[in-house]
């Protein structure tokens, strides 16, 4: 009897701790974090008194404009650091057919990524030795962060030289 008894205590053992192992095997859920939703605050972008993308100064206006820095504001005058931004500037030129000798006004585009507001020295410079009217100051992708570090989007600031 006592064999008996045994190999049952011995199958129960063996059935308890395979029960045991087949649970710690078993994959757990993984703990996500709440996901908190995050609303990004209302900003306008400004250079001097000009916001936009509908904004208008004379060729005199954007060459003070060119030297001052992009800044972006809440509604409550809060400031947001400019963690990069792009700039493209639209001007005009004239090109000569060469063998007509004839001259026609032509635009073209120059931009770069930046990460310091204003603009470097020398972009300043040829832009204030070249600015005309119909050209445009434009910029773009400006991303911010704010105070938890948290990256957006601001607005796009686009000035015609009229």
């Amino acid at each position: 009897m006592n064999r008996k008894l045994l190999a049952a205590c011995l199958f129960v053992t063996t059935f308890l701790l395979m029960a045991v192992i087949a649970v710690a095997q078993q994959p757990k859920k993984p703990v996500n974090p709440p996901v908190i939703k995050y609303k990004t605050p209302t900003v306008k972008t400004q250079l001097a008194r000009f916001s936009g993308v509908a904004a208008a100064c004379t060729a005199d206006e954007g060459k003070q404009l060119i030297t001052l820095p992009l800044i972006v504001t809440d509604d409550k005058k809060n400031s947001y650091p400019i963690s990069s931004y792009q700039f493209a500037y639209t001007r005009i030129g004239v090109t000569e057919d060469e063998e007509t000798g004839k001259t026609s006004p032509q635009t073209g585009m120059v931009a770069d990524r930046f990460i310091a507001t204003p603009l470097p020295a020398i972009w300043q410079s040829n832009i204030i030795e070249q600015l005309q009217k119909g050209e445009q100051l434009y910029f773009f992708d400006i991303i911010v962060k704010d105070k938890q570090g948290h990256l957006f989007f601001a607005p796009e600031l686009k000035i015609t030289i009229q």
